[in-house]
């Protein structure tokens, strides 16, 4: 899934605005001004997009994970594990499970909530080291489900910007 989706729609699901992005970054010592946040945000065919490369979405994602739970305790800076090079789809979803603490009961309920099921088994698949013989990689239908079960749990009631666009089409029509 591209970074850049990924980054919006947790935006919309935390109802984040851009200061409170830019703090989410700083605290996994990647500061981001303002303009790159917005410039990030827009749309690909939007002027002044700016790709959330690989390390870039990892420093948000790390920086979510420590303003949910705090930092950990047990790494010291000396040995702290770098940015992953290769950002992946079973990797994104790790990192959601562990800041949003979800354990796989509730990540099941949340795709359910989106109307996709999958087994237990499958799920732990997905958070497996790549090397086991038991590892799933996690396709973006899945992830993109993961993302519609925290919104539709997150902002329940609410109508997303798919929704008010959509809208806003038709009554141009």
């Amino acid at each position: 899934m591209d970074n850049n989706d990924c980054l919006r729609r947790l935006r919309y699901i935390l109802d984040l605005d851009d200061n409170a992005m830019g703090d989410i970054f700083s605290l996994a010592d990647h500061p981001s001004s303002r303009e790159e946040i917005c410039n990030m945000l827009k749309k690909e065919e939007e002027p002044d997009y700016l790709e959330c490369t690989n390390s870039t979405f990892t420093a948000f994602l790390d920086g979510l994970i420590i303003q949910k739970r705090g930092p950990r305790e047990d790494i010291t800076e000396a040995s702290e594990a770098p940015s992953a090079k290769r950002l992946t789809n079973n990797i994104i979803f790790r990192k959601l499970r562990i800041a949003f603490d979800l354990k796989a009961e509730d990540i099941l309920s949340l795709l359910s909530l989106a109307d996709c099921q999958i087994s237990k088994h499958e799920l732990s698949a997905f958070f497996r080291k790549p090397d086991n013989r038991k590892y799933r990689e996690c396709k973006d239908q899945v992830l993109r489900n993961f993302l519609a079960g925290l919104q539709l749990k997150y902002r329940a009631g609410e109508e997303s910007p798919k929704d008010i666009w959509d809208k806003a089409l038709a009554a141009k029509t």
